[in-house]
């Protein structure tokens, strides 16, 4: 296997683990989002230092300059707080498959960059994309009526996405970084979301060892070694192969809620799901014909 090919496998890993997201979330119950931010953030980066001493080079790794910091705790912490937090104020069906919609944004943000362009398949992309999200909001519990109740919920779960994009494809700038540098991101959000949890969250912590069960395996997946994953295969793999691959996460999130009886099947809700895949793979086909083999968002 070449060096590319392993690196996109190590990157196919990422997506697996950031499909139970929304079922391991939901599994935590009442733990407030800043807590839950905080507790799992610590676990994943308190592993990844454990990695990143035995690596050459040691903890050296985590000297970058303030961009580089910027960049990796404004992407980490900010798209984490406002996924954790629309699981916690709408259905996690509704919320994580919205959340979902980062990687059509990140193919429509890409665009954008030099060598990019938007061509009318990523229109067409991303109107199907937002006709997805609405089937999905619309749908709940087989109705098509929208619950203004949950609104903030959507709203949170909509900016995770964009936030997620844009940290996604501002990583293009930050190639000569590290992946151990992800260690330093992941222990700076711990602390900025303990302290967020201390001045506006009740000290509400998990009630069982089935919650905390939940906590412990977000920390060492999908908030953990997900990124650490996620950044090797987006430095040294096919990234475009990646980017297609991961428009599964909504139907595997989505499936394993359902399969776990924290949400319903209807056909609005995979309806909306295989809009946002169809719509994410057609803008990418786009971006396929359009860029050569070398980039990538």
């Amino acid at each position: 296997m070449s060096p590319s090919s392993r690196a996109t496998a190590i990157g196919f890993v990422a997506i697996l683990m950031w499909s139970a997201l929304a079922l391991l979330t939901a599994s935590t119950g009442s733990t407030p989002p800043f807590l839950l931010t905080a507790l799992t953030f610590a676990i994943g980066g308190c592993l990844g230092l454990a990695v990143t001493a035995t690596r050459p080079g040691g903890l050296a790794a985590l000297r970058q300059p303030w961009p580089v910091w910027l960049h990796g705790v404004g992407g980490l912490f900010g798209y984490h707080l406002l996924y954790f937090s629309a699981l916690k104020l709408a259905p996690p069906a509704e919320a994580g498959s919205i959340c979902y919609l980062w990687p059509l944004l990140i193919v429509l943000f890409s665009a954008a960059l030099p060598g990019g362009g938007l061509s009318p398949r990523h229109v067409v992309g991303a109107t199907l994309g937002l006709i997805g999200t609405a089937l999905i909001i619309m749908g709940r519990s087989g109705g098509l009526s929208f619950e203004w109740t949950y609104a903030p919920g959507y709203a949170a779960a909509l900016a995770a996405a964009a936030v997620w994009a844009a940290y996604s494809v501002g990583s293009r700038w930050f190639r000569s970084v590290p992946t151990e540098a992800v260690t330093g991101f992941c222990l700076v959000t711990a602390a900025l979301a303990g302290l967020c949890h201390v001045a506006f969250e009740p000290a509400t912590w998990p009630g069982d060892w089935r919650e905390w069960a939940a906590i412990a395996a977000l920390g060492a997946g999908p908030v953990g070694a997900a990124f650490f994953a996620w950044d090797v295969g987006m430095k040294r793999g096919d990234v475009r192969l990646l980017g297609v691959a991961a428009y599964a996460c909504p139907m595997l999130s989505v499936l394993l809620l359902v399969a776990a009886g924290y949400a319903q099947a209807n056909a609005a809700l995979i309806g909306g799901c295989a809009l946002i895949v169809v719509g994410a793979l057609i803008a990418t086909l786009s971006k396929r014909a359009a860029e050569p083999a070398s980039s990538g968002a």
